[in-house]
């Protein structure tokens, strides 16, 4: 199934939205920072089956296309680049609200193979959000010229879900991804993704909150209770309002209302404050980005050139 070339660049409603997924049989949504290829992979899969708009409510820019890959009809969804899902601008904010609302069966995440380090930041952000993960490292072509290598098992061992290769103008190297996306998509709980381990204190304060959010989410989003634990102790307006309208879950709930106060005031007498607690986070992701480059990159030396 795909849509006409005529029908390429006209506005795409909320409507034709579900009507797009209803007619494919798996939704993936493409995610990455600026700059790392996504565009280019999007357009390679999609060619001229593409539909482009704007998100509800939003003046930011959307794009879906289909593709049929071994009598699979997917659509892709190609999400504004962002660096963060901790909604700093309207970018994230709907990267965040679509990965976590708009139930992908899988999500793609594009990195730069020059910088990966820089990348997993939304990488361990997104796997909070879901397991149904395929991690695309693009630009191999361009880290072979830098001399770099990327040892793709061993990320892949680290991170807990598939990692795929690709050269983005080379159409030949995403059909692995392809079929890398068909099998996360098509099997309940085939990735065990390795998420960040935060401060012990910050790890006790989700775990007091996690079992009392279970009760209250509804069952599609019970899998949310860590990150939306997260979300509520760090308070960001978008995020809560986003929560609230989403899983319809009222944070007035006087059970939910006192594990959280438990849950702030354990932070708060370990001086960790409000001011802190996201610098924490970003923190040990940072630390954890860092440490999964040392061990899966390596530079090669270059010969001396001889006169």
């Amino acid at each position: 199934m795909g849509l006409t070339c005529s029908s390429c660049g006209t506005n795409l409603l909320e409507d034709d939205m579900l009507l797009l997924q209803k007619n494919c049989d798996y939704t993936i949504a493409l995610a990455g920072n600026p700059n790392v290829g996504k565009s280019t992979i999007f357009n390679a899969l999609t060619g001229m089956h593409q539909h482009t708009g704007n998100w509800p409510g939003k003046t930011v820019s959307n794009a879906c296309g289909t593709c049929l890959h071994k009598n699979k009809n997917l659509l892709f969804v190609d999400i504004p680049g962002t660096y963060s899902l901790m909604s700093n601008s309207q970018e994230e904010e709907i990267a965040r609200d679509y990965l976590c609302f708009g139930k992908p069966d899988t999500t793609v995440i594009i990195l730069d193979a020059t910088c990966i380090e820089k990348n997993l930041n939304l990488v361990f952000q997104t796997l909070e959000i879901t397991n149904k993960v395929v991690v695309c490292v693009n630009l191999l072509d361009e880290a072979r010229k830098k001399h770099i290598r990327i040892d793709l098992k061993k990320l892949s061992d680290f991170l807990g879900v598939p990692v795929v290769g690709t050269i983005a103008r080379k159409k030949k190297t995403l059909q692995h991804l392809l079929s890398t996306i068909v099998k996360v998509a098509s099997l309940p709980n085939t990735c065990q993704p390795n998420l960040v381990t935060y401060h012990p204190i910050i790890e006790d304060s989700l775990l007091m909150l996690e079992s009392t959010l279970s009760k209250y989410l509804p069952k599609e989003y019970a899998h949310l209770s860590r990150w939306t634990a997260l979300k509520l102790i760090d308070g960001e307006p978008s995020i809560l309002h986003s929560i609230k309208k989403n899983f319809s879950l009222s944070f007035r709930e006087e059970e939910i209302q006192n594990k959280l106060n438990e849950a702030k005031e354990l932070l708060s007498d370990n001086d960790i404050d409000e001011q802190n607690f996201r610098d924490k986070i970003v923190s040990s992701i940072v630390l954890k980005a860092e440490d999964i480059h040392n061990h899966v990159v390596s530079y090669e030396r270059c010969a001396r050139f001889k006169p």
